[in-house]
């Protein structure tokens, strides 16, 4: 998944877009659908289910529903992870982040 150091730019930016998130951006109170966050991040709906679907197995988001799935990031677990893990390194390296894209002031 993330070998030799390669960044999955991808994973990286619905990680995010999951962890900042805010309910006013979903449809339905469970979260949002793979649907409208493949629109949030200008992804193909295919990539963003692949990538949820590796989130949700490190339980970082946490689907609820049949149809629509609903998706929501789950704070709790991201906090609980190894903080070697590829995947909290990759969603904790704000380096080349705009925050102004997630919020509104």
């Amino acid at each position: 998944m993330l070998e030799c150091g390669i960044v999955d730019a991808d994973l990286k930016k619905i990680g995010l877009e999951m962890m900042f998130l805010t309910p006013e951006k979903c449809s339905h109170d469970d979260g949002v659908t793979a649907v409208e966050l493949a629109k949030m991040v200008e992804l193909p709906i295919n990539i963003v289910k692949k990538k949820l679907s590796i989130l949700k197995e490190k339980e970082i988001v946490k689907v609820k529903g049949v149809n629509p799935k609903c998706w929501k990031f789950d704070e709790y677990n991201f906090h609980r992870m190894d903080e070697e893990d590829d995947v909290y390194k990759l969603l904790c390296n704000f380096d080349d982040v705009d925050f102004d894209k997630y919020f509104q002031y």
